[in-house]
Parts: C-alpha cells; structure tokens; sequence
C-alpha cells in the first residue's frame, strides 16, 4: 500500500557539483545539487540558488557559470563550499583548488574537478525559495583518463558524487 505524503523535493539522488561563478579577480565556489538537464539539442544545464546566496549575484552580474564535477576526492571540499560563503573568505585559496582558465567563458573552472561544463546564461526563472539559472553548455573540458575510446565521457572511472536527500553516495566501477 502507498501513502501519500505532502509534496516535497523527493526526487533522488541528484548530482553534487561545484558552481563557479565571477571573473578572474573575482571568483566564487558554491556547492548545488539542485541541478540537471534541460534539453540536449541544445545542450541546456539548470542549476538553482537562493537568491541570498553571494554565487547569486555573481551570476546575474557576468551571466555565465562553470558546473564542475567533484570527484569523491573533493568530498571535503564539497561540504565547505556549502558551508561557508564567499561574502567572507576565497573558497579556491582556503580550499587550495586551482583556477582553471575557461576556453569559452570568462569564469574559470575548477582544475581538480575531472569534468567541467562552461556555460553562458540564457535566463533566470524565479521558483520560489531558489530561483532556476538556465545555462547553455558552450564547451566541456574532460579528463583524458576519463574518456572512452568513442570520444565519450567515462562516468564509471569519473568517481563522481551524488546527493540523497541526507547522505552523499559515489558513483563507482
């Protein structure tokens, strides 16, 4: 028998990423997991953010943002990007993460992340408590090492983390 409940963000697991945001000079780090595909043709991407949230304004402000995909090496890193906010301390210097050029963007990737989706801001939709930022994917950086023969990504050997609601999972051989 099913019970009904009342409604809540049920869907899970969901992917953890790290999102950066900014420019050069000044750049953000902020853990999401409410994030997924839109459309593949385009190749559209959402990520969804408090509008509190510093990422928030660094968003709007350069329209564009870099989706990394944290490896189960980066879970510590994972969990203070989601602590602590940029309004007070450089998330890539306490971190020791390494800004990555981006080749299509302004705001540079993460370069221990195996995976980076650059994209540029399509539009903004207010969905109550977060508000959605549409994203076109304009360039993917991948890992040699994390690649198929085919040219495709090799999810399996990536290591990446998911979200499920109150305990983080890995995505293994």
């Amino acid at each position: 028998m099913k019970i009904d409940l009342k409604p809540v963000a049920a869907l899970s697991p969901v992917p953890i990423v790290l999102v950066t945001s900014g420019n050069e000079e000044k750049t953000n780090i902020i853990t999401i997991a409410w994030t997924g595909i839109i459309s593949s043709e385009p190749p559209y991407v959402y990520v969804s953010i408090r509008p509190a949230r510093h990422s928030y304004n660094l968003i709007k402000e350069t329209k564009e943002f870099v989706i990394n995909l944290p490896s189960e090496e980066l879970l510590n890193a994972v969990d203070y990007a989601g602590i602590k906010s940029g309004k007070d301390v450089d998330k890539f210097s306490e971190l020791k993460l390494t800004k990555e050029p981006s080749k299509m963007i302004i705001t540079p990737g993460i370069k221990e992340c195996k995976i980076n989706l650059e994209c540029r801001l399509k539009e903004i939709q207010d969905m109550g408590a977060h508000h959605m930022f549409v994203g076109e994917i304009v360039n993917v950086n991948c890992e040699k090492d994390y690649m198929n023969d085919n040219g495709t990504i090799n999810y399996q050997t990536a290591s990446l983390i998911t979200y499920l609601r109150w305990r983080v999972l890995f995505i293994r051989k």
